[in-house]
This record gives C-alpha cells, sequence and structure tokens, in this order.
C-alpha cells in the first residue's frame, strides 16, 4: 500500500468513459508526473485525487483512508492551478494565510508559517503587494506559498507553468524541483509538456485516450518505451520511428531499411538481438542521440554501424546539429556534433547505434521484446 493509492479509478461522464481503470500507487515523498495531450484524462484524474470530480468507480485512498464521498477541504490537500487562482483584493500575505483562517488557525500560529514560506520562497519583499502588481512568476510562487503553508499530504499542481514565457518556465521548473528536494513532499504534476515530465519527475505515468500507457522513472520511459505512442511522444526531437524489416543479414539479424531512389540497407541488431522474428515487418525506433556523425558516435558501443544516407536538411542548434534524412518515407532526424561539415544535398555517413534500438508491432504499436 502506498501513501496514495489509485486503485481502478475510472471516470464517466452519461456512456462516454473518460478515464478507464486506472491503478497508481504513489509513496510519501514521491514526485508522479501525469502527462500526456489533452484530452487524455490526465487532469480528470487530479481532479478526482482533489475531489473537484466525483469517482464513477474505483477508490482513492490518502494514507489508508478511502477519499471516496469525502469533501475536497476535509482530504488535507493543497492544490496549484494553471490560473494561479488569487484573491486581486487581498495582498499577497492575505492570499497566503487565507486558507489557515479558514481552518481556524490562530494568528500567532499563522505568522511564523507565512514568514518561514515566504523566505523560502523569496517573496518576503512582496508579503504587501497585490496580485495585480506582481509578475507571473511572482504570482505562481505566492500560489505555491498559499499550498505550501497548509502542511498538506499531497501537493496537486495543475499545469501550473503554461501561463510563463519559456525562460520563466525553466526557472520555475529548478524551483519547484529544490522545493520538493528541500521538502520531501509528496507531489502529483498534471502537464502536457514532456520535458517538465521528465526533468521534475521521480516517475512518469504517460496518458493516452483515458489510459496510462506506461508508468515508469524517467529513465524507463525514455529508453524503454511500452509502445508507439510513448516512443514519440517523450524526449525532443522525439524518438526516430521508420519502416524496416528483419532479415538474416551477413552478421546476424539486422534491419532492412528504404533510402531514397528506393536503395536498401542492412543495420545489424546489436548482440543478435531479434533473431526469432527474421522475415517480420517491423517499426525501429532510435533516438536522435543515436544517429550521429561517425566521430560523434558512443564509443563504448560495440554495435555501431555506417549507412550512407542522403543528407535533406541541416539545423543548427548550437551545441548540436540536426541533420535529417529520409528511410521508409519518414524524416529520421540525427543529432551530430555542432561543428560537423555537413550540407543539405549531399550524401553523408550516419552512425546508427542500434544498442539503443527499440522495434514495434506496426499493427499493435506495441514494443516487440
Amino acid at each position: 500500500m502506498g501513501f496514495l493509492d489509485i486503485k481502478n479509478a475510472t471516470k464517466s461522464y452519461g456512456a462516454v468513459k473518460v478515464l478507464h481503470e486506472t491503478n497508481i500507487s504513489i509513496e510519501e515523498g514521491e514526485f508522479l508526473v501525469l502527462v500526456g495531450p489533452s484530452g487524455c484524462g490526465k487532469s480528470t484524474l487530479l481532479n478526482m485525487i482533489a475531489g473537484l470530480e466525483d469517482i464513477t468507480s474505483g477508490e482513492i485512498a490518502i494514507k489508508g483512508r478511502s477519499m471516496n464521498g469525502v469533501k475536497p477541504a476535509e482530504r488535507n490537500i493543497a492544490m496549484v492551478f494553471q490560473s494561479y487562482a488569487l484573491y486581486p483584493n487581498m495582498t499577497v500575505k492575505g492570499n497566503i494565510s487565507f486558507g489557515m483562517e479558514m481552518h481556524g488557525m490562530p494568528k500567532e500560529q499563522r505568522e511564523p508559517r507565512i514568514a518561514q514560506v515566504a523566505d523560502l520562497l523569496q517573496i518576503s519583499h512582496l508579503l504587501d503587494r497585490k496580485p495585480g502588481q506582481l509578475s507571473g512568476g511572482q504570482r505562481q510562487r505566492v500560489a505555491m506559498g498559499r499550498a505550501l503553508v497548509r502542511e498538506p499530504d499531497v501537493f496537486l499542481f495543475d499545469e501550473p507553468l503554461s501561463n510563463l514565457d519559456a525562460k520563466l518556465r525553466v526557472d520555475m521548473r529548478t524551483e519547484i524541483k529544490k522545493l520538493h528536494q528541500k521538502l520531501g513532499t509528496t507531489i502529483v504534476y498534471v502537464t502536457h509538456d514532456q520535458i517538465e515530465a521528465l526533468t521534475l519527475s521521480t516517475r512518469i505515468a504517460v496518458m493516452f485516450g483515458g489510459y496510462v500507457q506506461q508508468l515508469g522513472t524517467p529513465k524507463e520511459i525514455y529508453d524503454d518505451p511500452a509502445n508507439m505512442f510513448v516512443a514519440g511522444f517523450m524526449g525532443s526531437p522525439s524518438m526516430n520511428l521508420f519502416p524496416a524489416k528483419i532479415v538474416a543479414g551477413a552478421n546476424g539479424p539486422a534491419a532492412e531499411v528504404t533510402l531514397q531512389a528506393g536503395q536498401t540497407a542492412q543495420i545489424p541488431f546489436a548482440n543478435g538481438a531479434m533473431s526469432s522474428h527474421e522475415g517480420r515487418e517491423i517499426i525501429l525506433g532510435l533516438r536522435p542521440e543515436a544517429i550521429t556523425d561517425k566521430d560523434g558516435a558512443d564509443r563504448n558501443s560495440q554495435s555501431v554501424h555506417i549507412v550512407e544516407c542522403p543528407v535533406e536538411v541541416t539545423e543548427p542548434a548550437g551545441s548540436d546539429t540536426f541533420v535529417v534524412t529520409q528511410i521508409g518515407g519518414k524524416d529520421v532526424t540525427g543529432r551530430f556534433r555542432a561543428d560537423v561539415n555537413v550540407k543539405a544535398g549531399e550524401t553523408f555517413p550516419f552512425a546508427f547505434n542500434m544498442e539503443k534500438a527499440v522495434v514495434f508491432d506496426p499493427k499493435t504499436e506495441d514494443r516487440i521484446r
């Protein structure tokens, strides 16, 4: 049993089921991120934990106590919303203390909590201002402060950074991570931004179509995706997914791929993998960092293979250059070193690290192991 247990939880609106049987057990101090595209069910699940949405079936329990039918105010949770939801006529101090006042906490107990949290979030100098006088990042800190003073069992974050500009979003992401490391709080965090999910979480639940597609650590989700949706959704740039056929190559099983002008190439799998699937049509998955220039390839890998590929596009990105070719009619992106002299229209040696290859069934889109 975890600190927060979601057991066979579902949500339906009439005949439409928007969240299918969901099972997640969250340990105390864990940072779980629910990630997925709009409409996947992540915010619905968060609202069910908060008590803002009723559970159609199943159970949600916190510290062994069922939350089914328990009012939001009685759940000892704190929620930080995308819109901040601050009271515009109250000062920062008033916004932070409001929840404690509503729960009847005496003023002499409120004051030290406000001072402690304001110092932690570096907003002590803003306590007498009103929300309209604050920047977006400052308003977000106030919203977090209002949640922190409550000392709840579980913090719930609903896309808290989506209204911030790109640089501030990165800065606030770092602040939230530092805060979690310092306080060891239990957090459930909703986002559609997979970079937020990978950088903040201790575990990730990737959601799509009302189902949890995969639950695991950031490394597991990134390196070992369960299906093509997870592979394509997580990572930036996303994983390359292109058609291939498993054949008996000169050095064992290989992925036979089609280049431009109908040319084919065979790329051997690592360590004789896929030997029981010869003749099978597959979707081959490789992250951009597993497709590089020859000198930039992983020197520890025993399965780097060079394929001469026509270059479609080059995209300088500061520390890297992204180089695009076509395989099987799909754009395939490699992450090359910044100083590699490669030009669109020429043929160039691409180094494929097949130790990083993953294979999917083109019909079910599930992983083949």
